[in-house]
């Protein structure tokens, strides 16, 4: 009976915890859906600004796109948040990691810099990064007046 009972609580454990993972996964699927629409508005909302052609602006959606795609793929940079009770070494190992990371982005940009290049002059270029800028900065800023509410 005391058997019987140890297993029924672990089955009820297992059964409690499973739709959690699940809605997890749910949860990061979600949040990539989600991350990819806004991408594609913001590269629609670029190639508005620029007033190009429909040609264009479908070429340059989808260069966006794969661009944005490859930076998430580079993943977040070790945490940046203050640390005070590191080690020397560990603190050295921290900073190469945000260099390594620092590289990886720039590499992204300077590659797609050159796709951008074939089919956009260095003026439209620049106007995109600075348009893609001043977006990111009202999300950041609409973002923070959400944290202090």
């Amino acid at each position: 009976m005391k058997n019987l009972f140890r297993l029924m609580l672990l089955v009820t454990a297992l059964l409690a915890f499973t739709p959690n993972a699940d809605a997890q996964n749910d949860k990061d699927s979600q949040r990539r859906v989600r991350r990819e629409q806004l991408a594609e508005k913001q590269a629609k909302h670029i190639a508005e600004k620029l007033s190009l052609s429909p040609e264009l602006s479908e070429k340059f959606v989808t260069t966006y796109m794969a661009c944005q795609k490859e930076t998430w793929s580079a993943g977040r940079p070790d945490n940046f948040r203050r640390k005070d009770r590191l080690t020397e070494e560990q603190t050295d190992s921290l900073l190469q990691a945000r260099f390594d990371h620092s590289q990886k982005l720039l590499d992204i940009r300077k590659k797609y810099y050159a796709e951008y290049r074939t089919f956009l002059t260095p003026k439209q270029i620049e106007r995109v990064y600075r348009i893609e800028r001043r977006m990111m900065n009202r999300l950041f800023q609409h973002a923070g007046k959400k944290d202090k509410k």
